[in-house]
């Protein structure tokens, strides 16, 4: 039996987020802190995000043709990725739980090779709510290890 061991590396995270909703767009950014790190063929974004309801715990999972978003504490949500294949997703809140489907349009994953670790995920997919299309994200994060 083998057991991985992961590092993680200490990273400040500026997450942009843009939604169109057909007639209008809005963008919000965040600048955070968190880590990342690699296990087997996936990179991973881990943060918390502190809001009036509470922490959020978030987790991003990037591989080469899809992604996964999990998002625990006093919001819950599960967003899956794919190139090829549109996914179905869940998010939990005060009023109960609500169905998501992602249809992905790009999805990239730009490592620099610059010495410290840094790059970005870019992902765009239009994002439906109990059926209906709630709008087009494109959400970018960007990474940049910390000295310390």
């Amino acid at each position: 039996m083998t057991v991985e061991t992961r590092t993680s590396i200490p990273v400040k995270i500026h997450l942009k987020t843009t939604i169109d909703h057909g007639e209008e767009a809005e963008t919000y950014e965040l600048t955070l802190f968190g880590e990342y790190y690699q296990k087997e063929q996936a990179a991973f974004l881990k943060y918390e995000e502190l809001l009036q309801e509470g922490s959020i715990q978030t987790v991003v999972k990037v591989k080469e043709q899809e992604a996964l978003i999990l998002r625990s504490g006093s919001i819950k949500m599960r967003l899956a990725f794919d190139l090829e294949n549109e996914k179905a997703g869940s998010y939990e809140g005060e009023y109960g739980t609500l169905l998501l489907t992602t249809k992905t349009k790009s999805l990239e994953n730009r490592k620099n090779d610059s010495g410290r670790l840094s790059g970005k995920f870019i992902l765009k997919y239009d994002l439906k709510m109990q059926g209906s299309i709630v709008g087009t994200y494109e959400m970018v994060l960007e990474y940049k290890e910390v000295s310390e």
